[in-house]
């Protein structure tokens, strides 16, 4: 039975019951527990987590890698050629409006937020792996380390699995398709909805967890200018006009909501970028960029598999393998995005765009940002990392507010601080309505073109969700989910790494069987131009 065959079409509806009603039963109980057990909810992840990393820590570091190797493989093969979706296939759409996708599900909020104090961490608390490099430099390449190749390279091949065997296979873009030459038609039952299920809870758990404390963030950042103070009920208020956008988005669709608001972000981000560029230590911030890119790349292959033999790297455990672990757990939302949008690009284009592209702009973002903070620092004698230990949430106003530009009058400021909010809320509307669509897309076995008020409700579950974590746990219930998505991460990672052997050994079987028809028709169209016309 097909999977489209499954679904339930009732009531204007079209989704798969048994991957819809478990997920939602899941998230309903799982909330309700964590409501009255808190604390041993917190606890049981916590040592789970400590576990994974402590033991598991290699699983992250060898599949991240064999994802980036395996990703450039593919595109410098002759593979590369292969096109999704086939010969006759054009892509949806331009350049921009890709690329600007691309980059506002897969970093966008991240970026805003990490870029001015994780390099100033790294560069007040020298990493151990790069003991005895240039502090600035040594600072950079270790953010360049979590933000660079290997989340694109893990988001590249989940998106890459999903797109070629939704469109040059014809399965149903969904999850449970990446593991089709293993199952066969078997992922259309019960298999295909666990996969489904998997995705579905690790989605909307993450999104969950990522609009929480980005909403706390944004609440932070408004006090910061205008002293409202933090609580609970301006942070829901927060995440109500998030989620009410991120539903006028949905509703609209890809190409008239998400590709419009993510053109939007980028072109604002930029201007953003800059202005900071500009009225910052401009020199220093380009001979840092350049430096650190060559220092990243050159070391990339050393650094990128380092481990402690002996387990005890706690700078690794909390920065490194966090990062992967958690970019392998959000694999299946950005992943099954970036393959909706990618129908009509050849494997090389694809992959050099998806690793290269997003790499070198965020690479360029945090050396403006984080170069313009390592500076302000050392002026200010270390203010602005205090105000990153204190609440990192604040740390890109506290370095506008530190660049004391005398060209700078107060409306100005208030004008920066207002476009960084809006990004900031631009950016989570867009990971928002990204996640809704991919999540409906999951629960409705891969339809492509899904009613729009099905796909309403899971823009309103995922702001619900987060709400009432806020509510009934605060921070606390915030970071116990990401500790269960992380988690998560591990048998995740050992799914992905059977995928990808099995999706490259399916695009060198079928691109065969192509080269060897292409070759029997040019024989025996040369045999009869050789033959000559029948006498």
């Amino acid at each position: 039975m097909q999977q489209k065959d499954r679904n339930f079409t009732g009531f204007g509806l079209n989704m798969n019951p048994v991957v819809s009603i478990t997920s939602g039963l899941f998230i309903l109980l799982f909330s309700l527990y964590a409501l009255f057990r808190l604390e041993q909810v917190s606890e049981l992840f916590e040592s789970i987590n400590d576990f994974v990393i402590s033991n598991f820590d290699w699983v992250f570091i060898f599949s991240s890698n064999a994802f980036i190797v395996v990703g450039i493989g593919l595109a410098l093969s002759k593979l590369g050629l292969v096109k999704i979706g086939g010969l006759d296939s054009e892509p949806e759409f331009s350049n921009f409006a890709w690329y600007s996708m691309l980059i506002s599900a897969g970093m966008g909020i991240g970026l805003m937020f990490w870029a001015v104090g994780e390099p100033l961490t790294h560069y007040v608390v020298e990493p151990p792996i790069f003991a005895g490099s240039d502090s600035a430099v040594a600072a950079m390449a270790s953010t360049f380390l979590h933000w660079g190749l290997h989340p694109w390279g893990i988001y590249a091949m989940v998106a890459l699995g999903l797109a070629y065997f939704a469109f040059n296979k014809k399965l149903p873009l969904s999850f449970r398709s990446l593991f089709y030459p293993f199952f066969g038609e078997r992922i259309h039952g019960v298999l295909g909805d666990f996969a489904d299920i998997f995705a579905v809870l690790a989605t909307m758990f993450g999104l969950a967890t990522s609009l929480g404390l980005g909403t706390m963030q944004i609440n932070s950042g408004l006090d910061y200018m205008f002293g409202t103070g933090t609580n609970v009920g301006i942070q829901v208020g927060i995440i109500a006009g998030v989620t009410l956008l991120a539903l006028v988005s949905v509703m609209a669709g890809i190409n008239k909501g998400v590709r419009f608001l993510s053109e939007i972000n980028i072109k604002l981000a930029f201007v953003f970028m800059l202005l900071v560029f500009l009225l910052g230590p401009t020199v220093y911030i380009l001979r840092l960029f350049i430096s650190s890119t060559g220092f990243y790349f050159g070391r990339l292959a050393e650094y990128a598999a380092f481990l402690s033999l002996n387990g005890d790297s706690d700078w690794q455990g909390e920065w490194t393998i966090f990062y992967l672990a958690w970019w392998i757990s959000w694999s299946p939302f950005v992943g099954m995005f970036i393959a909706r949008i990618s129908k009509g690009r050849t494997i090389r284009e694809f992959m050099l765009a998806v690793l290269l592209l997003p790499t070198l702009v965020s690479f360029f973002w945090l050396s403006v940002f984080g170069g313009t903070a390592i500076q302000l620092d050392g002026v200010f004698g270390g203010a602005l990392f205090e105000t990153v230990q204190a609440n990192y949430s604040i740390a890109l106003f506290e370095m506008v507010d530190l660049l004391h530009i005398p060209l700078l009058p107060g409306l100005v400021r208030v004008l920066l601080f207002i476009v960084i909010t809006a990004l900031v809320m631009s950016f989570f509307i867009t990971s928002s309505d990204s996640g809704s669509l991919v999540v409906d897309k999951l629960t409705s076995g891969g339809v492509m073109h899904s009613p729009r008020h099905q796909r309403a409700f899971w823009a309103v579950l995922e702001g619900l969700l987060a709400a009432t974590l806020l509510v009934i746990g605060g921070e606390v219930a915030l970071f116990t989910l990401q500790t269960a998505v992380i988690t998560a991460g591990l048998p995740l990672a050992i799914m992905l790494v059977v995928m990808s052997v099995a999706l490259v050994k399916d695009i060198i079987q079928t691109h065969s069987k192509q080269d060897t028809i292409t070759r029997k028709k040019k024989f025996r169209e040369l045999l009869a131009e050789f033959e000559g016309p029948a006498s």
